[in-house]
C-alpha cells in the first residue's frame, strides 16, 4: 500500500503533466509551419477534407524522445 505523500507526489506530477500539455495545445496554434509541413497528407474533395499530419508527427515524436532522453537521465 503506498503512502499518502507517494500518492501527493503523483497527483502533483499528473496535474504538472497536464498543465505543461494544455499550454503546448495554446501555443500549437500560434506555430505557422505546424501541421504544414511538406510530407504532410491533405485530402481535399466535394464533402469531405482529410489531413493527416505524419511528418509533424514524426518530427516531434524525435523532439521528444531527445529532449525526454535528456532530462530523465539517471
Amino acid at each position: 500500500m503506498m503512502d499518502i505523500s507517494g500518492f501527493g507526489k503523483i497527483i502533483l506530477f499528473a496535474g504538472l503533466l497536464l498543465t505543461l500539455l494544455g499550454a503546448a495545445l495554446l501555443l500549437a496554434g500560434k506555430v505557422p509551419f505546424l501541421g504544414r509541413l511538406p510530407g504532410d497528407i491533405h485530402i481535399h474533395k466535394p464533402g469531405f477534407s482529410f489531413h493527416f499530419p505524419i511528418m509533424t508527427c514524426l518530427i516531434l515524436s524525435v523532439l521528444l524522445t531527445v529532449l525526454l532522453n535528456i532530462f530523465l537521465r539517471r
